[in-house]
């Protein structure tokens, strides 16, 4: 092509202007690359604001841009997403007012589909802050907010021969007709992308807007050039990079000195997190990735502490012991070692690692508690031993009766026989064999006075039975028996021992004993003598005839002579004869003879007699003691 022209200075003019022009553009596409590079900066703050309190932030894109004197921006996400929108809409306001700037200024916000071209919500924010205009730039329009995308796309229909300046140009236009609905941020910065391709055609008014903007994020000055505000985040990319690696280095430890290096990994990562300050957008997900890489190191140190109380114990197992105090001292360790590791979910990457070793510590407890039941059982016994002598004593003072003495010399038996049974190896049988010097002596003792009291006892018993015999005796009047019975019973009763309980009651025995037997010892002298005087009567009375009969009992004897002993006097000593030359002399003799003899009868008997004759006469009478 060439350019035709016959004045010169309409050439000057226009090389002039055409100079002009490119220098406007040239500073107009520094400034707007500029504001583009501003504008990403704000949407990545502003992103990972939205990322570390939303839920669902992870698939949130934000992206701004300036248009018609305003701030805007647009928050966009995925079909199906649940989204709280008054959250979302609090989050960037609280975010847009803590960064410091100059005026009171409105920012509109959308929120929509990806996959749609209209927002469903809409919302004009107002950034109120210290009212120092030392700029001189205009504040950001003011819109209305609204509910339905109808009234957001009549709201939205703008000419591009209206506004041959706004950053958004047919481009921005969805559709074919000059007047389609506007995409407010069709050509803002995307997230994904650093460099644009297009130029936006910034006004200058708009550009200062946007630089304001800029500088609202960069006048914080010392607080924005702290740890993880602005820029790169070392730390957390570290602390992100350990959360996931490090349940596989726990899966792999095959050592405690492994699993010690993997958990001082992770503890100084999360101290390195300390260094981010509050007001940075990363210091929440700094602190949850704390809160993580802590909950990961205390899982490591749970291990690490019961493995350390499992050493311990080992080294106590090396050394035998019979010590109660020190098994259970060992117990406890191996408790110690045992229970946190029990609580490791089998789910966990420490699981596998644990599980040998949990074995083996089960292994060494069951042994101990082996090693101390036994003991517990003989220190049991011990103590039982005590508890039983004890009694023994108490009961020994108040002993009233052979069965209360003899309940404490099985109950000493009992102490005694549990203390003999305790092995030398056991710790209590020291202890053991002191108590058995002092139990021993009081166990003789109280079997002693329990055979003591037994025999007491038996012999009490037999002294009243034999009584009784004697007076079952006595009913049937064989007073020989009773008499021999009421002796014996008598000498039982004064055999019973005066140290006894039972003396006491024997004694109360012997004087009704004595009794007894001088009564039936009487009755056997009686009998005896009756005996001897029914001998003598019937000895008396009896000759070639019968000279008399006779009764007695004990008010007397009664003698009668007979008939024929009567007729035999007076007829046969009637007549006399050389043997007799005297009868009545004879007969009278004879009388005087059998008369005497029925006296010493009497005497010898102690009973008055009465002599009658045949006829019933009286003729002979004497008293007792006559």
């Amino acid at each position: 092509m060439h350019l035709d022209s016959t004045n010169a200075s309409d050439l000057f003019i226009s090389l002039k202007d055409k100079k002009t022009i490119i220098d406007n553009q040239r500073e107009r596409s520094m400034k707007v690359a500029v504001q583009q590079e501003d504008l990403q900066l704000l949407a990545r703050t502003l992103q990972e604001q939205v990322l570390a309190q939303v839920p669902s932030g992870k698939v949130f894109q934000i992206r701004c841009a300036v248009n018609k004197d305003e701030l805007m921006i647009l928050i966009q996400h995925p079909v199906g997403v649940k989204v709280d929108i008054e959250q979302v809409f609090a989050v960037l306001e609280d975010a847009l007012q803590s960064l410091p700037t100059y005026r009171e200024q409105r920012v509109q916000c959308f929120l929509r589909v990806t996959s749609e071209k209209l927002p469903y919500a809409k919302r004009a924010i107002t950034i109120k802050q210290p009212e120092e205009d030392t700029t001189g730039t205009q504040g950001f329009g003011y819109t209305e907010d609204f509910d339905d995308s109808a009234s957001f796309a009549s709201n939205s229909l703008f000419s591009v021969a209206r506004n041959p300046d706004s950053a958004f140009t047919q481009e921005n236009l969805v559709g074919e007709d000059a007047e389609a609905v506007f995409d407010p941020l069709a050509d803002a910065p995307d997230l994904t992308t650093i460099h644009r391709k297009r130029s936006l055609v910034v006004s200058p008014l708009f550009l200062g807007v946007g630089l304001l903007g800029i500088t609202i994020l960069g006048v914080g000055g010392y607080l924005l050039t702290r740890p993880c505000v602005m820029f790169e985040c070392k730390e957390i990319e570290t602390a992100a990079q350990l959360k996931m690696e490090s349940r596989q280095l726990m899966y792999r430890a095959k050592s405690e000195n492994e699993l010690l290096g993997v958990k001082q990994r992770l503890e100084a990562t999360s101290a390195a997190l300390t260094i981010i300050p509050q007001w940075s957008p990363r210091h929440q997900q700094a602190e949850e990735l704390k809160t993580t890489l802590a909950a990961q190191s205390d899982k490591i140190n749970q291990v690490m502490t019961a493995l350390q109380a499992g050493i311990a114990a080992e080294q106590k197992t090396q050394i035998a012991t019979s010590s109660l105090e020190e098994l259970q001292a060992r117990q406890h360790l191996w408790r110690q070692a045992i229970v946190p590791l029990e609580t490791v979910n089998p789910n966990s990457e420490l699981y596998n690692f644990i599980q040998p070793k949990l074995l083996k510590y089960r292994i060494n407890l069951q042994t101990v508690n082996k090693q101390l039941l036994a003991q517990e059982q003989w220190h049991k016994k011990l103590t039982a031993a005590k508890e039983v002598a004890s009694a023994a004593s108490k009961w020994q003072t108040s002993a009233k009766s052979l069965r209360e003495w003899q309940k404490v010399q099985s109950t000493w038996q009992i102490a005694v026989n549990a203390l003999s049974v305790i092995p030398q190896t056991s710790p209590a049988y020291s202890q053991a064999q002191k108590l058995l010097i002092e139990y021993k002596p009081q166990f003789a003792k109280a079997r002693d006075r329990a055979t003591l009291e037994q025999l007491a006892a038996k012999s009490y018993q037999q002294a009243v039975n034999i009584a009784n015999q004697a007076k079952a005796y006595e009913k049937l009047n064989q007073w020989q028996a009773a008499a021999a019975y009421w002796d014996q019973a008598l000498q039982t009763a004064k055999n019973v021992s005066p140290d006894s309980l039972y003396y006491t009651q024997a004694q109360s025995l012997i004087a009704p004993y004595s009794e007894g037997l001088k009564q039936a010892q009487a009755k056997v002298q009686l009998t005896n003598t009756w005996q001897q005087t029914r001998v003598d009567l019937n000895k008396t009375c009896t000759g070639e005839i019968r000279i008399c009969t006779f009764t007695f009992n004990s008010t007397g004897i009664i003698v009668k002579t007979t008939p024929e002993y009567e007729q035999a006097i007076q007829g046969g000593f009637s007549e006399a004869n050389p043997e007799n030359p005297n009868p009545a002399i004879t007969a009278t003799n004879h009388w005087q003879v059998l008369q005497e003899a029925l006296t010493v009868i009497s005497e010898n008997a102690n009973l008055p007699i009465v002599i009658y004759d045949s006829q019933g006469q009286e003729v002979y009478v004497r008293t007792s003691g006559g």
